[in-house]
């Protein structure tokens, strides 16, 4: 049910071209059904004359009748693949279309609790599975339809024993076959969920190569791999064993057809009861009705592929969006920076409360700290403040204005947001920088890099700032950092975030950062995640947070003087 809804809903613009296709189907099959009857005519017309005189022009009428139907049923064919070809190609880029919209409309909780792999397979594995399935199978399976339904109405019009004959002999084997079709349908469906396991697989450990091999973790790593590799493997030879079977079945149940026909054929000719053209046309009927059981059964089972990857996507695309928050209308202009927590709570479940009645104010430009243990809520804070979640009560409010009544967009463009990992694209140096922004000077661009003393270090690669940034571009972890605060020093939003921005760099490189960052925050107000608490002494307000609750709050002499928790959190930094 949910493959047809989503048909309905991403597919519906496709109607009439494929109602188009059908009909193109359907005539070019009927034209070919013409064609045994004429056969069948010549062959009387020769046998005729065989005892006589052959009438030539009646041959040559024929001849020309079934070439001019052949042709037509050839063009016919060719426009419906053609027609075909373009609506499941369109039809899949439509889903490769709003699957990357959808991702730009998913909440940020959906990537928490989602594989990264198994997303990614969607969009590529299982795409274009459908895209491949559909194409080799719709337009086949409308042909086999209509051939199958014309040959069986032709075939009991022209002789009512034969083909009785014919169709009980493969009766049998078409119901098998149909039998063979439901039972693996569930591995097709397997198959696609563990190829995108071992795709999400194979990009985890790739990204964690040195890890894996710092811990020495690759033995298991392969025994792992193996594992889900098999996994693939056992639910990809059962659809294709299952599938694969059924040609062989339809082949001996044709074969099986053609002799029942040839001896029950034999027996009415030798009665006087059909001529020898009569069995000549039954043996290509048989042929016809064979053909079309074979091709269904191959159509089948590309779409049984083609319906469990549907599945995934329609799923994927059924997830919970952002609420839409289009109607808001609060905005900002002139930002002085003046923030304020409010008795805000915040739980990822609705019984497990991450965030427990955070209150505090920030005045614009202040640097504002905030600290604690490993999973006290730090990030999440910011993450509320940015409105990547929404909270479950209480009010955050930037110069008075309540955030819930802004759009997400307007919120976001008052924060520049410098993060532990540093994001940089495959573009040169200088659209790295510029990420998204307009009418950014190439003077404005040098500035920052100086700024972050980056521009000896760019100037020196191969093109300078036009050079991409590739694997053949050996950056430090600090290089990145930097590159990522100038970014943020040419967006020079009215305020500023930085989670964690100096904790994957040594210490030397640590102080140029710092300096940078110095540099960033300056006249900004900014809220500074920092694990390492000797880089925010500078702070103008320190929250100590535990549990999602501040425990403390004030400059860094205050709290070393009040011998609390910051203070033993400092001290040990320091302790060996």
């Amino acid at each position: 049910m949910k493959v047809i809804n989503g048909i309905k809903k991403y597919g519906s613009e496709y109607i009439k071209p494929l109602i188009i296709a059908v009909i193109f189907a359907m005539a070019g099959s009927i034209f070919t059904i013409i064609g045994p009857d004429q056969l069948s005519k010549i062959t009387d017309l020769i046998t005729k004359g065989l005892v006589g005189k052959i009438n030539m022009a009646s041959v040559w009428h024929v001849v020309i009748f079934l070439a001019s139907i052949y042709v037509a049923a050839a063009i016919l064919s060719y426009g419906q693949g053609f027609i075909m070809a373009t609506i499941t190609q369109k039809f899949t880029q439509k889903l490769r279309s709003n699957i990357t919209e959808k991702i730009n409309n998913l909440p940020l909780q959906y990537f928490d609790t989602h594989n990264e792999g198994d997303t990614l397979s969607r969009v590529t594995n299982d795409l274009d599975t459908v895209g491949q399935s559909l194409n080799q199978s719709l337009g086949i399976l409308v042909s086999a339809v209509t051939l199958l339904i014309g040959s069986i109405v032709m075939m009991f019009t022209t002789n009512v024993t034969l083909g009785f004959t014919a169709v009980l002999s493969v009766i049998f084997g078409f119901a098998l076959t149909i039998l063979i079709i439901t039972r693996s349908q569930k591995y097709f469906y397997n198959q696609q969920n563990k190829l995108a396991d071992v795709s999400s697989y194979l990009e985890e450990v790739y990204s964690g190569h040195d890890v894996v091999k710092t811990y020495n973790y690759t033995d298991q790593a392969k025994t792992e791999f193996n594992q889900m590799n098999d996994d693939l493997q056992n639910n990809v030879w059962k659809s294709q064993f299952l599938s694969g079977i059924m040609q062989p079945l339809m082949n001996f149940t044709g074969n099986f057809g053609y002799v029942m026909v040839s001896v029950v054929g034999a027996i009415l000719v030798l009665n006087g009861h059909i001529t020898i053209g009569v069995i000549v046309a039954f043996m290509i009927y048989v042929r016809l009705f064979t053909q079309p059981l074979s091709q269904i059964t191959q159509a089948f089972t590309s779409l049984q592929s083609a319906q469990a990857a549907m599945q995934r996507v329609f799923s994927f695309l059924a997830e919970d969006e952002v609420v839409d928050d289009t109607d808001k209308r609060q905005d900002l202009s002139g930002t002085k920076g003046n923030v304020e927590f409010d008795n805000v709570e915040f739980g990822y479940l609705p019984n497990q409360k991450i965030i427990h009645d955070f209150s505090m104010k920030a005045k614009a430009g202040q640097k504002v700290a905030i600290v604690g243990p490993t999973g006290s809520g730090k990030t999440t804070t910011v993450n509320l403040l940015m409105r990547f979640y929404d909270m479950n009560s209480g009010r955050i409010t930037i110069d008075g204005v309540n955030i819930a009544d802004m759009k997400r967009s307007d919120v976001r463009k008052q924060f520049d947001m410098v993060l532990q990992e540093a994001w940089l694209f495959e573009d040169t140096v200088k659209n790295n920088l510029i990420y998204n922004q307009k009418n950014v000077t190439d003077e404005q661009i040098k500035a920052a890099t100086k700024a972050v003393e980056l521009d000896h270090f760019i100037e020196t690669l191969p093109n300078g700032y036009d050079t991409v940034l590739n694997d053949s571009v050996s950056l430090s972890v600090g290089q990145k950092q930097l590159l990522t605060i100038a970014r943020a020093l040419i967006r020079n939003a009215p305020m500023l975030i930085l989670d964690e921005a100096t904790s994957s760099v040594d210490t030397r490189t640590e102080e140029q950062i710092q300096r940078a960052m110095d540099k960033l925050t300056s006249g900004r107000t900014s809220f500074v995640i920092a694990h390492r608490l000797s880089t925010i002494k500078n702070a103008d307000l320190i929250l100590v947070v535990k549990d999602g609750e501040i425990i403390e709050r004030g400059t860094h002499d205050e709290l070393m003087s009040e011998n609390g928790f910051y203070e033993n959190m400092y001290n040990s930094q320091f302790t060996k």
